[in-house]
């Protein structure tokens, strides 16, 4: 109440524009941008194939669920809601997906939100992932949030449209219970939906305008596409797709780009992913590091190629002139005919000369002649 809430705090100093935009998009669904995350999936494959070979099994899930835990710790004002106009800094991360308990069209649908602190390795997060899942999975087991809405589910039509009513009016004004807020997948991080498990392709999924989740993403199933190679030539591959939905108005443009390339480097690099980040809040600049495409260089020769071709060119040896006399007798020669084409061209001159001349005597004497038989 009074802009405290129990899961954030309030954010202060912002910019003008940082903080008018909630004022002018008051609701979620104003302020959500979508766009897409393309990965070539052979560094994945090939992680996952080698953990397997040690003993330990990963899936793209795994990968993706460890990025987007790591890129809210180390971005934080990707981990930020608004609520009635104002910016809070969540005090938790926290991921929900949807899971089937079976692939069938009256399977039972249970909604998980996992907790983290964002410092943990690909490992600590596939085990909290898979213990949270096989837990739920069980026909007899209850999930808190699934309990939480049985309890409300027997009231009459009205009654439940108040109540909800009522729940909007508490979470805006920071008196929703800790517990309900806790046990609500609509009060997270982020909301992720594997539709790759279903086999279907990636969607761009609207942001909910009750609770406060501020990213959304949908992984969908990778496909064969094209795609160009360090901006020269044209290849192939198989590429996984994100579909992914921000609410634009806890960072700007250049924020959020930056960290979907991040985002986008720690699913290309899973290694990266292995080790646990420090205890001490502090970010390894490995961490926020983004890899840049390598030019690709010409092949270059080996030292023994080189070395090689030094050798051979010192054997090649000049050979010496047979004669240097008819060396000499050609040289003169050739200044010769050079002069003697200098003289030809000289005379030519001078006859073309001469005709000239002589054609305007000619021309001369027939005007006098035309001028005598005229007086005649």
């Amino acid at each position: 109440m009074f802009g405290h809430r129990s899961d954030g705090k309030k954010v202060k100093g912002m910019g003008i524009i940082d903080k008018a935009e909630p004022f002018f998009m008051p609701q979620r669904i104003d302020a959500v941008n979508y766009t897409t995350v393309k990965i070539k999936c052979d560094t994945i494959d090939e992680f996952i194939a080698r953990e397997r070979k040690n003993g330990i099994s990963y899936s793209y899930m795994h990968i993706v669920m460890a990025a987007i835990v790591r890129i809210l710790y180390i971005r934080k004002k990707l981990n930020r809601f608004i609520m009635r106009g104002s910016i809070y800094q969540r005090n938790t991360i926290s991921i929900s997906m949807d899971i089937k308990k079976k692939l069938e069209d009256d399977g039972e649908q249970v909604t998980l939100k996992m907790f983290f602190t964002g410092r943990e390795s690909i490992e600590e997060v596939k085990k909290i992932v898979d213990d949270e899942i096989a837990k739920n999975l069980k026909e007899d087991e209850v999930h808190a949030t699934t309990k939480t809405a049985g309890k409300l589910i027997h009231l009459p039509d009205f009654m439940f449209r108040w109540f909800m009513a009522f729940a909007r009016f508490l979470d805006r004004h920071g008196m929703l219970p800790k517990g309900l807020i806790k046990a609500s997948p609509f009060h997270t991080s982020c909301f992720l939906t594997n539709l790759k498990s279903i086999k279907l392709n990636y969607i761009f999924h609207h942001l909910y305008n009750f609770g406060t989740t501020t990213i959304f993403i949908s992984m969908g199933k990778e496909q064969v596409e094209p795609y160009v190679e360090n901006n020269k030539e044209l290849k192939i591959a198989k590429i996984l797709t994100f579909g992914v939905s921000l609410d634009e108005r806890v960072a700007d443009g250049l924020y959020m780009g930056k960290s979907l390339r991040l985002f986008s480097d720690m699913i290309k690099n899973p290694d990266n992913l292995k080790t646990s980040l420090p205890d001490d809040g502090t970010i390894p600049k490995k961490a926020t590091r983004i890899v840049k495409f390598k030019k690709i260089k010409k092949k270059t020769k080996s030292k023994a190629e080189k070395g090689a071709k030094k050798e051979k060119s010192k054997k090649k040896k000049i050979k010496p002139l047979v004669n240097k006399e008819k060396a000499e007798a050609r040289k003169l020669a050739k200044e010769a005919n050079k002069e003697k084409k200098h003289e030809e061209k000289l005379k030519e001159k001078e006859l073309k000369r001469a005709e000239k001349a002589h054609k305007q005597e000619e021309k001369s004497l027939k005007k006098e002649k035309n001028n005598q038989n005229k007086e005649a």
